[in-house]
């Protein structure tokens, strides 16, 4: 825990050091989010505006409310606002392209907001997805299952990270898939990563199978909480481990009450303060590749080499619920309300 914590706060100050030599102020900084649906983008939101405003910048932001077309008119009213660097969270990396080529020809760079968007040109923020993944499968075959029927809920079709998630997951799963140990008896899509949806997908598999899965690869908290549902029907709730990530404050309080095996916590705040400072000094001058100090990303679909900054994530469990509440994210109350204080230590 303690040298993923110090990377994350490494990854902080190299975007620091660039923010405390620019001069920007009085610019406008603008977000395009796709969504914000979930409990976390009010995390990343806060983090993004506290860092543009500190610096003596504008916030200004428009919500998509997951349409690809409503974001492609986002981002241009966002440029005759005034803006003079923009963060997209893309609802979908190849629809928001054109919106690209407007902020280009305005001469206004742009960062691509946790979820990739593939063009050399801009600068990539995110977490390392893949490496989330990879926690997920190495935390279900240590702390889970290593063997037996295994359901794949993933994210959206349309976001990259999905695919990344799986990736990661699959380093460590695919060996055992391969072997006969691991049997994979579902693996789904979930449009727009919504509860709702996973919980269908999980009864559906459910239906399928006879109720028989030993394991659930969830991609992110929301659609566990939906997974969990669906298991909880059918009294399988607790004897079935699931992943999730985000570090949602109910799977955290799942962890602890044991019906959800590992939540992969994403500082937010981490991220939101990171691109808040990047995207001041993109706005002052600062170049894309000087931001990333050459470091670049090119796992994406098509192997666009991009500028990247990506921080490292942190695996939650049982044993290590403590310091998430420690580091201020949950209240000891939330994380362990229900819980039993002889099962998780951070509960007595």
């Amino acid at each position: 825990m303690k040298r993923t914590l110090l990377a994350m706060m490494a990854s902080t100050i190299l975007v620091a050091g660039f923010a405390s030599t620019a001069i920007a102020k009085d610019k406008v900084i603008a977000v395009s989010w796709g969504t914000k649906q979930e409990e976390r983008w009010k995390t990343d939101e806060a983090a993004i505006k506290g860092a543009i405003e500190a610096a003596g910048n504008k916030y200004i932001f428009a919500d998509a409310q997951q349409s690809a077309q409503k974001q492609l008119a986002d981002v241009e009213s966002l440029i005759a606002q005034g803006a003079n660097a923009i963060l997209i969270f893309a609802q979908d990396g190849e629809a928001i392209k054109p919106a690209l080529a407007k902020a280009a020809a305005e001469g206004i760079p742009v960062i691509a907001y946790d979820r990739q968007i593939e063009d050399p040109n801009l600068l990539y923020i995110t977490f390392d997805n893949v490496g989330v993944g990879r926690l997920m499968g190495k935390t279900m075959v240590e702390k889970g299952k290593k063997e037996g029927n295994f359901a794949f809920i993933e994210g959206d079709p349309g976001d990259p990270n999905a695919t990344f998630l799986y990736n990661g997951m699959m380093e460590t799963l695919k060996p055992l898939i391969d072997s006969g140990k691991i049997k994979n008896v579902c693996e789904t899509f979930t449009d727009n990563w919504k509860p709702d949806n996973a919980q269908k997908n999980m009864e559906q598999c459910l239906t399928k199978t006879g109720n028989k899965v030993d394991a659930v690869m969830s991609e992110n908290d929301g659609m566990a909480s939906g997974v969990v549902a669906a298991l909880t029907a059918q009294g399988m709730a607790g004897s079935v481990p699931v992943t999730g990530q985000d570090g949602d404050l109910a799977a955290l309080n799942r962890v602890a009450l044991g019906t959800q095996l590992v939540s992969v916590w994403k500082d937010s705040r981490v991220l939101g303060k990171v691109a808040g400072e990047a995207a001041n000094a993109l706005a002052d001058g600062k170049k894309v590749s000087e931001m990333a100090e050459g470091k670049t990303f090119k796992d994406g679909a098509k192997k666009v080499e991009m500028s990247a900054i990506l921080i490292a994530p942190v695996a939650v469990t049982t044993e290590n619920l403590g310091d998430v509440i420690k580091a201020g994210w949950i209240s000891k109350e939330k994380a362990c309300a229900g819980a039993d204080p002889a099962k998780v230590a951070a509960c007595k």
